[in-house]
């Protein structure tokens, strides 16, 4: 089976295993694929891989071979799956690899903003603590999660870890969900959002974005809060209101925005939030860990396995079938 991978740049292949996957066809890895050489690229391919390219029905038109794409990630929406049905193709997706990588980046960012570990190693770095009278530095406020009041707005599989995370750490959490509060683990209270953004110190986002939230962190939803709390979001940049969080941050209610996530990816260099006072962000690495990045590959070589023996599996195709 001829296997063809357009943007494995995405995983950086080069530090993981695909034996799993050259056990059931010749695979081809291209780093980047222009959109003028897809065609050319994938001809003879029964089995495509992406992770960003996209795959419109006029490309599905001219790939008579094709018979399966692997997406390398959850979201699908870069293949127009309708057009991969019509033409017979299935399409299967990675779901939930990420967890664990997103649910400790996000633990990352609070602590960075509760013990500014960041903060003091540059300061070290820049010779305070060798000119300090005293044996250590006090700077910025060191505190702890303990009895903090954190608000997860979506409580998915990623909101759930980070609960888990949070409750180690003596954290108060809650939870802004569609389940009911029986429905929730044990030492999880049900707020709404309102509640949310007006009681809590810390306000982690971990929810899809869909056309009905987007940029739902706005002026109105800011006015809530206390002075000083601050906002994570791992989950996507569209969520929140650029302009309304950066005058938030600026004007100094707003006391953080850590972020792995902006509304334009890559972002420009007067990006609203980068030009933000008190921002933290790191560059949608949240979901790279090594061992996310070889759990898609794994996770791939099933899905390609369940489709050789007819019973394919993690199916996004309309009706889970061609």
């Amino acid at each position: 089976m001829n296997i063809v991978f357009l943007d494995g740049h995405a995983l950086n292949p080069k530090e993981l295993n695909w034996d799993s996957l050259k056990k059931l066809g010749h695979l081809t890895i291209f780093d980047h694929t222009p959109s003028s050489e897809v065609i050319e690229r994938s001809k003879e391919a029964e089995v495509i891989i992406l992770n960003k390219k996209r795959m419109s029905e006029e490309i599905f038109k001219q790939l008579p071979k094709l018979r399966l794409i692997l997406v390398a990630a959850t979201g699908y929406d870069v293949v127009d799956t309708i057009a991969a049905h019509r033409y017979g193709v299935t399409v299967c997706n990675v779901p939930a690899y990420s967890t664990l990588a997103v649910a400790q980046h996000t633990l990352a960012l609070m602590l960075e903003h509760t013990n500014r570990v960041g903060h003091y190693a540059r300061l070290n770095r820049e010779g305070y603590w060798s000119k300090s009278s005293s044996f250590c530095i006090w700077d910025k406020a060191v505190v702890e999660l303990s009895g903090k009041r954190v608000a997860l707005v979506g409580f998915g599989n990623i909101g759930q870890k980070v609960a888990q995370l949070l409750q180690v750490l003596e954290a108060e959490v809650c939870a802004v969900t569609s389940k009911s509060q029986e429905c929730l683990p044990a030492g999880i209270t049900r707020i709404s959002l309102e509640e949310a953004f007006s009681t809590s110190d810390i306000i982690s986002l971990h929810c899809p974005l869909t056309a009905q939230n987007r940029g739902f962190v706005n002026a109105d939803l800011l006015k809530l809060i206390r002075p000083g709390m601050l906002l994570i979001n791992t989950a996507r940049g569209g969520l929140i209101d650029d302009i309304a969080v950066a005058a938030a941050l600026s004007d100094g209610r707003l006391g953080g925005y850590a972020c792995d996530v902006l509304s334009v990816e890559p972002p420009s260099n007067d990006h609203p939030i980068l030009l933000a006072p008190n921002t933290l962000v790191t560059p949608h690495i949240a979901w790279a860990s090594a061992e996310a990045r070889q759990r898609i590959i794994d996770v791939m070589s099933d899905n390609l396995e369940a489709f050789i023996k007819g019973a394919p599996i993690h199916v996004v195709t309309p009706t889970g079938e061609h």
